[in-house]
């Protein structure tokens, strides 16, 4: 059995300051690659979702940058809608967040 040496990903992030920042990235990552598959299962193009969420396609644009983090509440909602999706907004405690990444469930 190997013996751990230095410290967590997380606890590294945190020392640096860029856990928050990095953490965000990743979840709109998610969340951008779920728009998109969503968008290709029911064969809708950027054009077509911005005609439904009725915005710009730079809009659509923006919901689909993985490293866009500035997207608002709103536009989920509407791209959500347009997908005919729902959107889950919840807070997990920082206890349980370490609880799944001990399991190495994905988050």
């Amino acid at each position: 059995m190997r013996k751990r040496i230095g410290s967590t990903l997380d606890s590294l992030l945190r020392e640096t300051g860029d856990f928050e920042a990095v953490h965000l990235q990743a979840q709109k990552k998610e969340f951008a690659e779920s728009v998109q598959r969503r968008m290709t299962s029911l064969d809708v193009g950027k054009a077509e979702l911005a005609r439904r969420m009725r915005t710009s396609r730079t809009v659509v644009d923006r919901l689909l940058d993985a490293a866009d983090t500035s997207i608002t509440l709103a536009t989920i909602a509407k791209a959500s809608a347009a997908l005919g999706c729902w959107v889950t907004i919840g807070l997990v405690g920082a206890e349980g967040r370490m609880a799944r990444s001990r399991r190495g469930g994905r988050r």
